[in-house]
């Protein structure tokens, strides 16, 4: 083998390794799926026995392959007739899969909706349109979801630069309808000279009114807005080469102009070691972090889960990808986690889906996560080519056999007079506090969308509905009820929309 390579490049390399074992930086450890990243190659597709003996979640929760076999998957959007659009980078195609409709829960086929990119990343729909951001431009086509079809190509925004690196664009559209792109450094740490580098652009969906809405920010690959809030929370990915723990990959709170430290801070305005210096002005002036997830944890995708379709307990919670390390002597990361935002606006991290890192060895790498209309969580793989989708209750999962819910009467403790009068009570509070504005149509004013409320066994107690009264989900009002109020109200809602079975 080594004949065939001429004595010029075995120089070079010669030269190469010397001087990478001279000059190495002492925090410049090197681990992780490296070798794979570097020449393209995918991970084997996880098997179902895999999956079932590697992956772990909540109790409740299933796992199954969704779609297999696309290559280097970024971004995904669902469609509003339930098929999903995934950003394939290294293939350079926009690709549908295709709903299930077999009764499998597996995608049922796909179609490629753009090729030629040029490392296409983010994806959005808005208006009828799909769009798609390359590395260098973000553009859109006319789009027909229920014929599967595009029309033809039209370039929103151009002049984003080129190389460097961080690659990745993505991009979504706000609450204010305008369309939000973040564009990452072209270096770990650096003073830019381009435009748009290391910040979040905001512009009119016809790529007009360009602005820079916030900066400071390394390589936020993930961004989203909290519901009920607002607030616009963005991942970030911290800086490499000092050390194993230092800094933190972030989690920030965008506000437009604000300014977010990279590259003289991070973490809680720590001056960087680098550029820092002489620029403690800078570092005052700079965001600190909204929550750390820990050195080299690649923090990638970040979705706010609909707290109406929620699994109970993530009602006003939000899903991040953490990629995982490679400048970590042990790796890190390599898992999904969930933050739940309490009231003050603390966040308590916990783990939701790992088993892609087991002892130092990586079947995968998550990277976006979207929810379904019926609630169901898909996780999309880049190491693998893989889009997962995670279920519960009677969500029909791959390689899992349909599971009907099987409920447990929640109000079996009480006798029939106990239920009969807390309900009756219970009724009248959900009158006096206006509950029927927001759960009953006829009751509702016009232009309020309404939640019906049904099957609620399935998923509560009456504990479970009094703990969710004192904090509700960010799309419903929070009310000082008293503990015979919270009571009753739950014994009214589990015995009248329950579908409790007799």
């Amino acid at each position: 083998m080594l004949k065939k390579i001429p004595k010029s490049v075995l120089i070079i390399l010669v030269i190469a390794i010397a001087g990478l074992w001279v000059f190495w930086p002492k925090n410049f450890a090197v681990n992780g799926p490296l070798l794979d990243f570097i020449t393209g190659k995918q991970a084997e597709t996880p098997t179902t026995e895999i999956m079932r003996t590697r992956f772990n979640l909540p109790l409740g929760f299933r796992i199954g392959l969704f779609a297999g076999n696309v290559n280097n998957v970024r971004s995904l959007q669902i469609t509003e007739t339930g098929d999903i659009v995934a950003a394939s980078m290294r293939g350079n195609e926009i690709v549908l899969l295709h709903r299930n409709e077999d009764g499998d829960g597996a995608s049922d086929g796909r179609t490629v909706l753009s090729a030629g990119r040029n490392h296409p990343h983010g994806i959005a729909l808005h208006d009828g349109y799909l769009y798609a951001a390359d590395t260098d431009r973000v553009v859109r086509f006319p789009f027909d979801a229920a014929a599967r079809l595009v029309g033809q190509e039209e370039t929103v925004f151009t002049g984003m630069p080129l190389g460097g690196n961080h690659t990745t664009r993505t991009i979504a559209f706000g609450p204010d309808g305008m369309l939000y792109i973040t564009v990452g450094s072209s270096c770990n740490v650096c003073i830019e000279e381009e435009p748009y580098r290391a910040s979040m652009l905001r512009m009119t969906p016809e790529g007009n009114d360009v602005q820079t809405y916030a900066t400071g920010l390394r390589n936020s690959v993930g961004f989203d807005w909290q519901p009920g809030t607002g607030n616009l929370f963005a991942t970030d990915n911290g800086r490499d080469l000092l050390g194993d723990d230092t800094p933190h990959c972030e989690l920030n709170l965008i506000e437009e102009g604000a300014d977010y430290g990279w590259p003289f801070a991070y973490d809680d305005r720590q001056i960087d070691p680098d550029y820092g210096i002489g620029n403690e002005s800078r570092v005052a002036a700079s965001r600190p972090m909204y929550h750390g997830f820990g050195a080299h944890r690649a923090p990638l995708g970040i979705r706010f889960l609909n707290p109406e379709n929620a699994p109970s307990g993530y009602e006003n919670a939000a899903l991040v990808a953490l990629h995982g390390s490679w400048n970590r002597s042990t790796l890190a990361g390599y898992k999904v986690v969930s933050l739940h935002f309490a009231e003050d606006g603390a966040v308590e991290q916990r783990d939701f889906l790992t088993g892609f890192e087991l002892d130092e060895d990586v079947i995968g790498r998550p990277v976006e996560i979207i929810q379904g209309k019926d609630g169901a969580i898909y996780v999309s793989d880049d190491y693998s080519g893989s889009i997962y989708k995670i279920g519960w209750g009677d969500m029909v999962v791959p390689g899992f056999e349909a599971v009907a819910k099987e409920v447990v009467d929640p109000l079996a403790d009480y006798s029939d007079a106990d239920v009969e009068f807390l309900a009756e009570a219970g009724s009248e509070t959900f009158r006096d506090y206006g509950c029927a504005s927001c759960h009953d149509a006829s009751a509702s004013a016009e232009g309020v969308a309404v939640k019906e409320l049904k099957g609620l066994a399935v998923r509560y107690d009456v504990p479970a509905l009094q703990q969710l009264f004192k904090v509700p989900p960010s799309s419903m009002p929070s009310f000082e009820f008293s503990e015979e109020e919270s009571r009753a109200l739950a014994v009214y809602l589990l015995s009248t929309f329950g579908n409790i079975p007799k």
